[in-house]
Protein backbone atom coordinates (compact mmCIF):
# COMPACT_ATOMS: atom_id res chain seq x y z
CA UNK A 1 0.00 0.00 0.00
CA UNK A 2 3.04 2.51 0.86
CA UNK A 3 4.84 1.92 -2.29
CA UNK A 4 1.42 1.93 -4.67
CA UNK A 5 0.62 -1.62 -5.49
CA UNK A 6 -2.53 -1.96 -3.09
CA UNK A 7 -4.86 0.80 -2.72
CA UNK A 8 -5.84 1.01 0.92
CA UNK A 9 -9.43 0.38 2.33
CA UNK A 10 -9.26 3.75 4.99
CA UNK A 11 -6.34 6.07 6.22
CA UNK A 12 -3.91 8.34 4.16
CA UNK A 13 0.01 7.45 3.06
CA UNK A 14 2.12 10.35 3.30
CA UNK A 15 5.53 10.73 1.79
CA UNK A 16 8.31 14.35 2.83
CA UNK A 17 5.00 15.36 4.05
CA UNK A 18 2.76 15.01 0.34
CA UNK A 19 -0.60 12.63 0.46
CA UNK A 20 0.86 9.99 -1.74
CA UNK A 21 -2.10 7.75 -0.79
CA UNK A 22 -3.27 5.27 -4.56
CA UNK A 23 -1.09 7.05 -6.29
CA UNK A 24 0.48 4.66 -9.03
CA UNK A 25 4.34 2.62 -8.32
CA UNK A 26 5.61 4.75 -10.95
CA UNK A 27 4.16 7.90 -10.26
CA UNK A 28 5.66 7.15 -6.31
CA UNK A 29 8.82 6.42 -7.55
CA UNK A 30 9.21 9.27 -9.19
CA UNK A 31 8.88 11.29 -5.68
CA UNK A 32 11.40 9.46 -4.71
CA UNK A 33 10.29 6.29 -2.94
CA UNK A 34 10.74 2.75 -4.79
CA UNK A 35 10.59 -1.09 -3.71
CA UNK A 36 12.50 -4.17 -4.12
CA UNK A 37 10.02 -7.59 -4.35
CA UNK A 38 11.08 -10.47 -2.40
CA UNK A 39 10.41 -12.97 -5.37
CA UNK A 40 12.74 -11.18 -8.18
CA UNK A 41 11.65 -10.62 -11.26
CA UNK A 42 14.24 -9.61 -13.72
CA UNK A 43 13.51 -8.66 -17.40
CA UNK A 44 15.19 -12.41 -18.49
CA UNK A 45 16.20 -11.82 -22.41
CA UNK A 46 17.66 -8.53 -20.91
CA UNK A 47 21.48 -8.31 -20.19
CA UNK A 48 22.51 -6.98 -16.05
CA UNK A 49 23.43 -3.60 -17.30
CA UNK A 50 19.74 -3.07 -19.49
CA UNK A 51 18.13 -4.44 -16.66
CA UNK A 52 19.68 -1.42 -14.38
CA UNK A 53 19.14 1.40 -16.82
CA UNK A 54 14.78 0.04 -16.64
CA UNK A 55 15.58 1.98 -12.68
CA UNK A 56 17.83 5.15 -14.53
CA UNK A 57 14.83 6.14 -17.16
CA UNK A 58 13.12 7.09 -14.24
CA UNK A 59 15.10 10.06 -14.19
CA UNK A 60 16.06 10.22 -17.43
CA UNK A 61 14.95 10.00 -21.43
CA UNK A 62 18.89 9.76 -22.10
CA UNK A 63 20.39 6.26 -23.30
CA UNK A 64 23.98 7.74 -22.90
CA UNK A 65 23.02 9.01 -18.86
CA UNK A 66 20.64 6.02 -18.33
CA UNK A 67 23.73 3.45 -19.23
CA UNK A 68 26.05 5.61 -17.25
CA UNK A 69 23.73 5.69 -14.26
CA UNK A 70 23.26 1.88 -14.37
CA UNK A 71 26.77 1.13 -14.61
CA UNK A 72 27.86 3.79 -11.68
CA UNK A 73 25.09 1.51 -9.47
CA UNK A 74 26.50 -1.85 -10.31
CA UNK A 75 29.39 -0.69 -9.11
CA UNK A 76 27.82 0.33 -6.03
CA UNK A 77 26.24 -2.83 -5.93
CA UNK A 78 29.72 -4.99 -6.46
CA UNK A 79 28.19 -6.23 -10.04
CA UNK A 80 30.46 -4.78 -12.34
CA UNK A 81 31.49 -7.90 -13.76
CA UNK A 82 28.02 -9.31 -14.59
CA UNK A 83 26.66 -5.86 -16.59
CA UNK A 84 26.65 -7.83 -20.26
CA UNK A 85 25.46 -11.49 -18.55
CA UNK A 86 21.97 -12.17 -19.54
CA UNK A 87 19.47 -11.86 -15.99
CA UNK A 88 18.16 -15.31 -16.40
CA UNK A 89 21.11 -16.69 -16.04
CA UNK A 90 22.29 -15.11 -12.70
CA UNK A 91 22.54 -16.52 -9.38
CA UNK A 92 19.81 -16.05 -6.55
CA UNK A 93 22.38 -13.96 -4.74
CA UNK A 94 23.21 -11.82 -8.42
CA UNK A 95 19.47 -11.39 -8.99
CA UNK A 96 19.04 -10.22 -5.34
CA UNK A 97 21.87 -7.81 -6.21
CA UNK A 98 20.08 -6.83 -9.51
CA UNK A 99 16.87 -6.29 -8.02
CA UNK A 100 18.35 -3.44 -5.33
CA UNK A 101 20.56 -2.35 -8.57
CA UNK A 102 17.37 -1.42 -10.23
CA UNK A 103 15.79 0.37 -7.25
CA UNK A 104 19.26 2.33 -6.75
CA UNK A 105 19.32 3.24 -10.33
CA UNK A 106 15.99 5.28 -9.59
CA UNK A 107 17.98 7.48 -7.23
CA UNK A 108 15.72 7.05 -4.39
CA UNK A 109 15.35 8.88 -0.65
CA UNK A 110 13.36 6.23 0.76
CA UNK A 111 14.02 2.53 -0.46
CA UNK A 112 11.82 -0.69 0.99
CA UNK A 113 13.75 -3.92 0.88
CA UNK A 114 11.37 -6.80 1.19
CA UNK A 115 13.36 -9.86 2.59
CA UNK A 116 16.58 -8.94 0.15
CA UNK A 117 18.36 -11.73 2.48
CA UNK A 118 15.93 -13.97 1.49
CA UNK A 119 17.29 -17.65 0.03
CA UNK A 120 21.16 -16.43 0.45
CA UNK A 121 23.77 -18.20 2.06
CA UNK A 122 25.78 -17.04 5.32
CA UNK A 123 28.87 -15.58 3.14
CA UNK A 124 25.87 -13.61 0.69
CA UNK A 125 23.98 -12.67 3.01
CA UNK A 126 27.65 -10.57 4.62
CA UNK A 127 28.49 -9.28 1.83
CA UNK A 128 24.75 -7.96 0.89
CA UNK A 129 24.32 -6.53 4.21
CA UNK A 130 27.66 -4.51 3.89
CA UNK A 131 26.23 -3.58 0.72
CA UNK A 132 22.81 -2.06 2.48
CA UNK A 133 25.25 -0.20 4.83
CA UNK A 134 27.28 1.64 1.90
CA UNK A 135 23.73 2.71 0.56
CA UNK A 136 22.62 3.67 4.53
CA UNK A 137 25.41 5.62 4.74
CA UNK A 138 25.33 7.79 1.53
CA UNK A 139 21.95 9.38 3.11
CA UNK A 140 19.07 6.88 1.82
CA UNK A 141 16.95 5.99 4.23
CA UNK A 142 16.04 2.51 4.14
CA UNK A 143 13.01 0.46 5.62
CA UNK A 144 13.82 -3.09 5.85
CA UNK A 145 11.09 -6.05 6.23
CA UNK A 146 13.58 -8.90 7.42
CA UNK A 147 13.42 -12.34 8.89
CA UNK A 148 17.43 -12.71 9.27
CA UNK A 149 17.59 -11.54 12.52
CA UNK A 150 21.60 -11.14 12.07
CA UNK A 151 20.94 -8.47 9.47
CA UNK A 152 18.57 -6.96 11.26
CA UNK A 153 20.53 -6.26 14.08
CA UNK A 154 23.55 -4.95 11.77
CA UNK A 155 21.92 -2.75 9.92
CA UNK A 156 19.11 -1.51 11.74
CA UNK A 157 18.89 1.69 14.18
CA UNK A 158 15.22 1.08 14.88
CA UNK A 159 12.94 -1.74 14.46
CA UNK A 160 9.15 -3.44 14.76
CA UNK A 161 8.45 -6.50 15.33
CA UNK A 162 5.40 -8.21 13.89
CA UNK A 163 3.45 -11.40 15.55
CA UNK A 164 0.50 -12.71 13.71
CA UNK A 165 0.10 -8.97 12.28
CA UNK A 166 0.31 -7.15 15.79
CA UNK A 167 3.25 -5.18 16.58
CA UNK A 168 4.27 -6.59 19.86
CA UNK A 169 7.16 -4.46 20.11
CA UNK A 170 9.60 -1.46 18.58
CA UNK A 171 13.45 0.32 19.61
CA UNK A 172 16.73 -0.13 19.03
CA UNK A 173 18.07 -4.00 17.92
CA UNK A 174 19.06 -4.32 21.62
CA UNK A 175 16.15 -3.03 22.94
CA UNK A 176 14.45 -5.27 20.91
CA UNK A 177 16.27 -8.71 21.20
CA UNK A 178 16.04 -8.36 25.40
CA UNK A 179 12.29 -7.41 24.96
CA UNK A 180 10.20 -10.46 26.92
CA UNK A 181 7.24 -10.61 24.18
CA UNK A 182 9.69 -10.77 21.16
CA UNK A 183 11.39 -13.67 23.23
CA UNK A 184 8.22 -15.45 24.01
CA UNK A 185 6.79 -14.99 20.81
CA UNK A 186 10.07 -16.53 18.64
CA UNK A 187 11.17 -18.66 21.30
CA UNK A 188 8.10 -20.26 23.08
CA UNK A 189 6.34 -19.47 26.26
CA UNK A 190 8.73 -19.67 29.52
CA UNK A 191 11.60 -18.25 27.10
CA UNK A 192 12.39 -14.71 28.71
CA UNK A 193 11.89 -16.18 32.35
CA UNK A 194 14.43 -19.07 31.37
CA UNK A 195 16.97 -16.62 29.52
CA UNK A 196 17.16 -14.11 32.69
CA UNK A 197 17.47 -17.46 35.39
CA UNK A 198 13.77 -17.57 36.44
CA UNK A 199 12.84 -21.25 35.13
CA UNK A 200 9.79 -22.28 37.06
CA UNK A 201 10.52 -23.15 40.39
CA UNK A 202 9.97 -27.10 39.94
CA UNK A 203 12.70 -27.09 36.76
Amino acid sequence: MVAGFLKPNGGTVTFAGQDITGLKPHRICELGMVRTFQVTQPFAKLTTLENIMVGAYCRTGNRTLAQAKAREVADQVGMKAALDQDAESLTVAGRKRLELARALATEPRLLLLDEVMAGLNPTEIDEIVAVIKKIRDSGITVFLIEHVMKAVMNLSDYAYVLNDGIRIAAGTPTEIANDPNVIEAYLGQGAADLMQGEGPANA
